[in-house]
């Protein structure tokens, strides 16, 4: 990637690139779930920064791609493999270059999410993919109830737990969904702060 690209411009090269990969063993490739994802938020008529989440939601499985990336490259696959990757936190950390908290909190917090409602909703953990059900094995397992009650306080936990909805519901091999390019003005307008 150049380092004269823009933000949107890195995001849209890595949906290119290694967005075409497949999806830590779901039927979609990573571009097509985070675009998904989107559409489902964008259907709910989430605002502007919450869209921007959900489709960035799994950006840290693809900063292997990222020569600006200040750690060491990641990928799903250390995930897939047995060891937890860190997507979360590490996505967000590098998106919090450019986007706001409305925007980098959610992704930090969806796998926290995935935890929460295992724990907190009957009958969630049941409903999780195959692939989904191992991730959460390797990601900490179900939360107990006492981290259960100190995650719903934390801020932007709600928008988190929304984000992991859409995402749960992602992985449709024959959905027809708008292309990155859709996003890329709601993008540069959550970069200029005009958006929340």
């Amino acid at each position: 990637m150049s380092t004269m690209m823009s933000p949107v411009g890195r995001l849209a090269e890595l949906f290119d690139s290694e967005g075409a990969g497949d999806y830590l063993g779901e039927p979609v490739t990573v571009a097509q779930h985070l675009l998904q994802a989107a559409a489902l938020a964008e259907a709910a008529a989430a605002p502007p920064a919450l869209i921007g989440a959900a489709l960035l939601h799994d950006v840290g499985h693809l900063r292997g791609a990222d020569p600006l990336a200040d750690e060491a490259e990641l990928s799903g696959r250390d995930l897939m493999a047995g060891n937890d990757n860190g997507h979360g936190d590490r996505g967000a950390a590098w998106l919090a270059r450019w986007f706001p908290p409305a925007l980098t909190e959610p992704v930090r917090l969806h796998v926290a999410a995935k935890r929460y409602l295992c724990a907190a909703e009957p009958g969630y953990l049941a409903k999780l993919s195959q692939a989904s059900v191992y991730t959460l094995s390797v990601q900490g397992g179900p939360m107990t109830e006492a981290q259960a009650r100190a995650f719903e306080a934390v801020p932007f936990a709600a928008h988190a737990i929304a984000v992991r909805r859409w995402d749960d519901l992602a992985k449709d091999p024959h959905a027809a969904v708008p292309g990155f390019p859709h996003y890329s003005l709601l993008l540069e307008g959550l970069l200029a702060g005009q958006s929340g």
